[in-house]
């Protein structure tokens, strides 16, 4: 099943902002642990909290590094050099239903098997590439999890590289390389695997205006790796009057990995909701809005079309199996002949449906026939407006479909009726089916 993914971006987006939106929204917290229990990194903690933001009850994921791994990723006074805070703050709830989820990863007693990396490291350390694609293959994690986190620091070092003028596999991660980013990066891949997300909604990017302090001194928002990941992926980037960086590279590089589209539908319904809090204070409040959203724009007019290739079937068998799919739902049926390969006859079985009849009508296809292979096509109509109805004419009840093309009527009596009364009446087809139109149309002009 399509699990389409809207993320809100009006406050900017960072990788634990990400994490928490999508543990908000139904991510499985055990997958999400066990995960990064296996990471080949030390010097970190998670904690998922509950905390308050704008009075919104929203969720919170938090790498806790020890004093080693400790960077100024959240200090605002390091970030700017003086302490900016917005109406914003950071609370966690003090009611008895405030639970934490507070795991020790890597302890000193743990054994999973793998080789740590950078045993002895400290806060200066600079990971290559190479070194942190090295940690995420050691990871437990499924193949489109690592699939994920791979592009994600690849699109990262893809714009580190070019805001350094270095090559790619030169290029040392230093905010982006560090602990808390590595594992806010697996997390992400982690719950968006396990939500089995497989189309992702970001319209635009909010970002903030001015200027950051790094390791590399001070810097122009939006930071230059966000810059480079906007002009290479084709991100939308607004600019807000909120002083300070509300994009982060990590954040940036996730929406470049892993959008599949930049507009909205036009008509959808959201199935659910999750909100992460992010840690930075400004004057908005700092929550990123994850939405599971389903297209309603062509609910009514989007249509399939199954299409399989038969060469060693009976008439009578298709005749069967065309049975079974009308009961079953299907829209239309119908079969082509056609020639194969080394000139052999054969038919196209074509079966028009709606898509969540889709399954059992394949079913059906598979058990029913000798193909093994179905084409599926999704196709956009053109839909009159129509409806059933039951009239009384001369020669009994009958059924008919009226359809209206624009404020004109079009009536066709329905087959089933006209069967029934040429057999009770000894007549032909044609002139039921004209009797049945002529006295409708005769009933609606005395109306």
């Amino acid at each position: 099943m399509k699990n389409t993914l809207y993320l809100e971006c009006y406050s900017g987006i960072s990788g634990d902002m990400t994490v928490a939106a999508l543990l908000d929204l139904g991510a499985d917290r055990e997958v999400l642990e066990k995960a990064l229990k296996t990471l080949p990194v030390e010097g970190f903690e998670i904690k998922i909290s509950r905390v308050k933001k704008s009075g919104l009850d929203v969720c919170d994921f938090s790498v806790i590094l020890d004093k080693e791994h400790e960077n100024h990723d959240h200090d605002m006074e390091y970030l700017h050099g003086s302490h900016k805070h917005g109406e914003e703050e950071h609370t966690h709830e003090e009611d008895e239903a405030h639970q934490h989820s507070h795991i020790h990863l890597h302890e000193k007693s743990h054994n999973h098997g793998h080789v740590h990396l950078h045993e002895h490291s400290h806060h200066h350390e600079h990971r290559n590439l190479s070194g942190i694609l090295h940690i995420i293959s050691h990871a437990d994690i499924t193949p489109r999890a690592k699939e994920m986190a791979e592009r994600i620091f690849t699109i990262l070092a893809e714009a580190e590289a070019k805001a350094h003028g270095t090559e790619l596999d030169k290029v040392h991660f230093h905010e982006v390389g560090a602990v808390d980013s590595i594992v806010d990066i697996v997390a992400v891949a982690v719950c968006l695997d396990n939500l089995n997300i497989t189309d992702v909604i970001a319209t635009e990017l909010c970002e903030g205006h001015g200027f950051v302090r790094c390791q590399h001194g001070i810097i122009p928002v939006p930071v230059p790796a966000v810059v480079n990941i906007a002009e290479k992926h084709k991100l939308s980037l607004h600019i807000t009057d909120t002083e300070g960086e509300l994009v982060t590279p990590t954040g940036a590089a996730i929406i470049a990995a892993v959008r599949s589209m930049d507009k909205l539908p036009k008509k959808f319904s959201i199935e659910k909701i999750g909100i992460g809090a992010g840690k930075r204070n400004y004057d908005r409040p700092s929550i990123l809005r994850a939405m599971l959203i389903k297209d309603k724009t062509f609910e009514d007019n989007q249509i399939y079309k199954l299409e399989s290739n038969i060469d060693d079937c009976t008439g009578e068998m298709l005749g069967y199996v065309m049975e079974l799919l009308f009961k079953a739902g299907a829209r239309d049926v119908h079969y082509i002949p056609v020639y194969m390969k080394k000139n052999r006859p054969a038919y196209q079985l074509n079966v028009v449906c709606l898509e969540k009849d889709i399954e059992i009508l394949e079913n059906i296809i598979f058990e029913e026939t000798t193909t093994i292979g179905i084409r599926r096509i999704p196709v956009e109509r053109s839909v009159l407006k129509r409806r059933i109805e039951k009239i009384m004419t001369s020669l009994g009840e009958a059924e008919v479909k009226i359809c209206l093309l624009k404020e004109k009527e079009k009536v066709y009596p329905e087959y089933e009726s006209v069967k029934k009364l040429c057999l009770q009446h000894k007549l032909n087809f044609q002139e039921v089916y004209q009797l049945i139109q002529r006295e409708y149309n005769e009933a609606k002009e005395q109306r």
